[in-house]
């Protein structure tokens, strides 16, 4: 029978029978070693947070340019600057401070800002 390894960002590896494996796979990406303990290294893990951000921010960028250039087309004021709000708000998601004061991968996950990206993929 074959056995199945773990390895974490670093390359090391354990087999899976023997290894304390986190409760979920949300940031497998940031997985380390430690003896038989695999843990999230919360730099890593923010890391790939941002990315996520990043991944999902860019369909509603597009969106909103739809938006802004109707607006534009239109000649509204108010419905450009709220545009202008909403694309700076997904602009600066990925350095929202609640992300690097986050102090443990619950408080990354509690990160997410529903309110300028939608649902949370880490709920």
């Amino acid at each position: 029978m074959a056995t199945t390894n773990i390895v974490d960002k670093d390359g090391n590896s354990i087999a899976a029978a023997d290894a304390t494996i986190p409760s979920d796979r949300l940031f497998r990406g940031a997985w380390t070693l430690s003896g038989s303990t695999i843990t999230e290294d919360l730099t890593t893990a923010k890391t790939l947070f941002k990315e996520k951000i990043r991944e999902v921010r860019a369909p509603l960028l597009a969106a909103e340019d739809v938006i802004y250039m109707k607006a534009l087309e239109d000649a509204d004021t108010d419905a450009q600057a709220a545009s202008v709000k909403k694309k700076k708000a997904l602009r600066d998601a990925p350095a929202a401070s609640a992300i690097a004061n986050a102090a443990n991968i619950g408080a990354l996950k509690s990160a997410w800002d529903k309110d300028v990206l939608g649902d949370s993929p880490y709920a």
